[in-house]
């Protein structure tokens, strides 16, 4: 497979090890999504327990990624050039989501789990696909499946939403400061997190998805920190003082991601500790230990690579086919013992439907792009 630093050649070169830490961050989330059923909405009995930290380190990663991409261009390149390189990273890949979360809406049709879908008609499926389309959030009186979701024909396209706002606030806002005032602010941000995590009813930081203004308040606090210590972490952390490897710093990711729930119901504090711990502390860390990697071009290397270009795919496109496994799951009542099988074909299925998904719509649509919006105008 082509990587995509040949195939768009205007984009600096990437950090393959960061790469291939975002397509095992995406692995996870799937894991994670794929199980989450079988705890029946009790946050102590999830499998593979903090994957929902996976977005988080999406955030850290998007800030390092953007800062250092595009930090030293703004002599050369507006704010409409800045927009048109984000519009045509991301928005393929969630027409992909959307349309495949439209296709296979009606499957997922379970009356116990998603109340609405059976008399939800095709017109406004239809109008609830090209909404998402263009990323325009649902709110609570247009939703179609019972879960109050933003984007109730996938799911984790929220985070996508929060995505194009730290873009926004990036390009506005956040590049013109300096460091000495980007720490201020990621110190604010720090607290707003500790807030949440130490109030939260669950113990956790889980939360979003919804246009309510709780899940938009849990949306920006999840957002803000993260996103701005990324960029601080670009300006300041290069130092070449520390270096890991893809193996160990996937090993640590990993780790972090399916530890074991703290405190239970009576000790949620603990719980709230160790989501604070892994965002501030420990996915700095990681994130160092990978952009300071030296690689050479092994098998290591195109691991990363293809897990790098896979991440963003299967993160987008795999929650429609999760739906229809929960809905398979309710109806039939399947227990966890019986269904891992099927849960595994579901995994397999996702990487092939991401991958498919990559190969023959995002690269042809975003080479095409690239070279009609931004390549002529060089010409």
């Amino acid at each position: 497979m082509n990587s995509q630093t040949t195939i768009f050649k205007d984009t600096k070169q990437h950090f393959e090890i960061l790469d291939g830490l975002r397509g095992v961050a995406a692995i996870i989330v799937v894991l994670f999504h794929i199980l989450e059923i079988f705890s029946n909405g009790d946050h102590t009995k999830q499998l593979l327990n903090h994957g929902y930290l996976a977005v988080d380190f999406f955030f850290m990663l998007s800030g390092f990624v953007i800062a250092h991409a595009y930090d030293d261009r703004w002599n050369s390149m507006n704010l409409k050039s800045f927009f048109q390189r984000r519009i045509i990273r991301l928005q393929p890949m969630i027409i992909s989501g959307m349309t495949l979360g439209a296709l296979l809406f009606y499957f997922s049709d379970a009356a116990n789990l998603f109340p609405i879908v059976h008399n939800t008609p095709v017109w406004k499926v239809i109008l609830i696909m090209i909404l998402g389309w263009f990323l325009i959030p649902v709110p609570l009186s247009m939703d179609i499946r019972g879960w109050q979701e933003m984007y109730p024909l996938n799911g984790p396209a929220w985070s996508l939403f929060f995505e194009y706002i730290a873009n926004i606030l990036y390009a506005l806002v956040l590049r013109k400061l300096n460091n000495k005032v980007l720490t201020v602010l990621t110190l604010i941000a720090g607290g707003l997190l500790i807030h949440l995590a130490f109030t939260s009813s669950s113990g956790d930081i889980i939360g979003g998805w919804s246009l309510s203004v709780e899940q938009l308040h849990i949306g920006f606090a999840r957002l803000l920190f993260p996103f701005l210590a990324g960029i601080l972490l670009c300006r300041t952390g290069l130092k070449k003082t520390i270096s890991g490897n893809f193996f160990v710093c996937a090993f640590l990711l990993i780790a972090v991601l399916v530890f074991p729930r703290l405190g239970g119901h009576s000790d949620l504090w603990m719980n709230s500790l160790y989501d604070i711990i892994a965002i501030v502390i420990v996915f700095p860390i990681i994130l160092l230990l990978g952009a300071n990697s030296t690689h050479k071009p092994t098998t290591t290397l195109k691991l990363s690579k293809f897990l790098g270009d896979l991440s963003y795919p299967l993160y987008i496109t795999h929650f429609p086919i999760v739906y229809v496994f929960y809905a398979w799951v309710i109806n039939h009542n399947i227990t966890l013992e019986n269904a891992w099988p099927t849960a595994i074909a579901v995994l397999l299925i996702s990487i092939i439907t991401a991958y498919v998904a990559l190969q023959y719509f995002d690269i042809p649509i975003r080479k095409w792009l690239t070279k009609k919006i931004l390549h002529s105008k060089t010409k």
